[in-house]
C-alpha cells in the first residue's frame, strides 16, 4: 500500500508543519518513507525540510538533518520495521491505524519554488527493507559509588540519530579520550539514540540523556529526560508555547536550558539564536553561555555571557552551563569548554541536581572555586545565596596559564583582579554597596574565557 503527497513551497511556508496523514493496515511489517524536495540554493543556502513521524500512540522519531543529494534536490529516506529503524526513529511493531508524517519546514529559500514529493509504502513483507543486524548491547553496569567530588563532563552532544557524525559508541569513546566523567546525548527532536547510550555507561564515563528542543525560534536542552518532548510551538491542533514546553520539562524532573542564545541565526542556522521575547529569560533559570568548543566562535559566547549578566542584573538567579555541541571530531588543537560539577555522586540524578543548584564552573582547563562566608557563620559556594552580614569571598585557582588573569565580577563589573600565575588564592571583603551577585572569570591574554564560575548571590 502506498500513499503519496506532493506540493510546492515558498518562503512564506517556512517554519511550518505540513501534516500528511496515512493509514497503516493490519499486518503491516515494514514502512518505507521517502521525501524528495528541491535544493533551492540561494547564496549558498539550500532548503531545509526535515521529517517527524507519529504512530497512533505518539512520536516514532525524527530525522533532523539535511537529506542526501539527489539530482537537483535532497532525499530523506526512513525505514522502520520490528527490529530496525533509520537513525532518529524507533523500531518496533507497526500498530494498525492512523499515522502521520510531518514535514517540518525549517528553511525555504527564495531561489525558486520548493517542490516536494512524499511517498509512504506500507509492506506486509517483514524482510522488505531489512537492514544488517546490529549487536545488541548488554545492560549497563551500575554506576555511582564514587561519592561527593568534582565531575567533569559535557551536557550537549549529538550523534547520527540527528545531524551528528558520531555513533553513540563513538561519542562515548570521544568522551573517554577527553577524560570526561560524564557525557550527554541531546539529539535534535529525537530520543531514539538514548537506549543505546544508556547501555554504554561505565564506571569511568557516565552516559546521560536528554533532547535538544530544536524549535523555529530558539534551541533548548531538556536534560535528564529519556522521553520525547513535543518541541513544536503552535503546532497544528496542539497549541503550545515555549513557556508550556519549559514547564512540561521541569514538571517531569528535567532541566530546561536555553542553548547558545546568541548563536548566528536565520537564515544560516535556522532557529539557532534565542528570539522568544517573552522568555528573556522568563521562567528559565539555566543558560548555556559557552557553546561549541573555542570561546570565540559563531555561537558568540561573549555576547551570550553579556546577555546572561544583564539577566542577572534584572534579578534573575541564573545557572550558567557550557556544552561542546559536539557533532563529530573537533579540529586538532581546539580548546573545549566543559562543565565541572560538584555532585554527590557520579550519577545522572546527582549531576543534574548539582547543575540545578549552580554547583559548577565552566572550564577549558583551569580549576577555580568561589566560596563565601559571613559573620553569622553562613557558608556558600557557587550557585548559593548567602544571608546578610559582613561577607568574605574566597577565590582559589590552579592549572591556569602564566598569562591568565583571575577577575572578580560584581553585577557585571570587574571589582578586583589578580595574575593567575599558574595557581593561587585570594580573599575579598564585601561591603553593602558592592553588588547582589558575584562570579569569577579566568581570561587568557586574548581576553577569552578559560574558566567561569557560577554566581554567589548576596541579598
Amino acid at each position: 500500500m502506498q500513499t503519496h503527497f506532493e506540493g510546492s513551497l515558498s518562503p512564506q511556508n517556512a517554519k511550518h508543519h505540513i501534516v500528511g496523514a496515512f493509514d497503516v493496515p493490519q499486518g503491516t511489517m515494514a514502512l518505507d518513507i521517502a521525501l524528495w524536495h528541491a535544493e533551492g540554493l540561494d547564496d549558498g543556502l539550500s532548503n531545509m525540510l526535515t521529517l517527524s513521524l507519529f504512530d497512533p500512540d505518539g512520536c516514532r522519531g525524527a530525522g533532523h538533518r539535511m537529506g542526501e543529494p539527489d539530482g537537483s534536490g535532497r532525499l530523506h529516506t526512513v525505514i522502520i520495521n520490528a527490529t530496525h529503524a533509520t537513525p532518529g526513529y524507533r523500531s518496533g511493531s507497526l500498530q494498525p491505524g492512523k499515522w502521520s508524517v510531518v514535514i517540518d519546514t525549517h528553511r525555504v529559500t527564495s531561489a525558486q519554488p520548493c517542490t516536494y514529493r512524499l511517498t509512504i509504502t506500507a509492506s506486509a513483507d517483514e524482510d522488505a527493507n531489512q537492514r544488517p543486524e546490529t549487536d545488541f548491547l548488554s545492560p549497563p553496569p551500575p554506576i555511582g559509588g564514587r561519592g561527593i567530588a568534582w565531575y567533569r563532563g559535557d551536557l550537549h552532544g549529538h550523534t547520527l540519530h540527528s545531524d551528528g557524525r558520531f555513533t553513540p559508541q563513538e561519542l562515548v569513546a570521544w568522551a573517554r579520550s577527553q577524560q570526561l566523567d560524564f557525557v550527554t546525548l541531546t539529539d535534535h527532536n529525537t530520543v531514539s539514540g538514548l537506549a543505546e547510550m544508556d547501555a554504554l555507561s561505565s564506571p569511568d564515563v557516565l552516559t546521560m540523556g536528554g533532547m535538544e528542543l530544536t524549535t523555529f525560534y530558539g534551541h533548548a536542552l531538556a536534560l535528564g529526560l529519556h522521553e520525547w518532548v513535543d518541541w513544536r510551538v503552535n503546532a497544528p491542533g496542539a497549541p503550545r508555547t515555549i513557556h508550556s514546553i519549559a514547564a512540561e520539562v521541569e514538571s517531569k524532573g528535567g532541566l530546561f536550558v536555553i542553548a547558545h542564545p546568541m548563536a548566528i541565526g536565520d537564515p544560516i542556522c535556522t532557529g539557532c539564536n534565542w528570539t522568544y521575547a517573552d522568555m528573556m529569560p522568563g521562567t528559565t533559570r539555566i543558560v548555556e553561555v559557552w557553546n561549541s568548543g573555542e570561546w570565540d566562535n559563531d555561537s558568540f559566547n561573549e555576547r551570550a555571557l553579556a546577555v546572561a549578566y544583564g539577566w542577572l542584573n534584572q534579578g534573575h538567579r541564573l545557572v550558567f552551563t557550557s556544552g561542546t555541541d559536539v557533532h563529530g571530531p573537533f579540529a586538532d588543537g581546539t580548546t573545549l569548554g566543559f562543565d565541572v560539577v560538584y555532585a554527590a555522586d557520579q550519577t545522572e540524578t546527582a549531576i543534574l541536581d548539582a547543575v540545578r543548584c549552580g554547583h559548577l564552573f565552566l572550564s577549558s582547563g583551569p580549576h577555580v572555586e568561589l566560596t563565601a562566608s559571613n559573620d553569622a557563620d553562613a557558608q556558600a559556594m557557587m550557585g548559593d545565596a548567602i544571608g546578610a552580614g559582613a561577607t568574605t569571598l574566597r577565590i582559589a585557582w590552579r592549572d591556569c596559564g602564566q598569562d591568565h588573569q583571575v577577575r572578580l565580577i560584581s553585577n557585571g563589573d570587574v571589582i578586583a583582579a589578580w595574575p593567575a600565575d599558574g595557581a593561587g588564592s585570594a580573599t575579598h571583603q564585601l561591603d553593602a554597596r558592592q553588588g547582589q551577585w558575584f562570579t569569577v572569570e579566568v581570561r587568557d591574554a586574548n581576553g577569552h574565557i578559560a574558566a567561569l564560575t557560577n554566581p554567589i548571590f548576596v541579598p
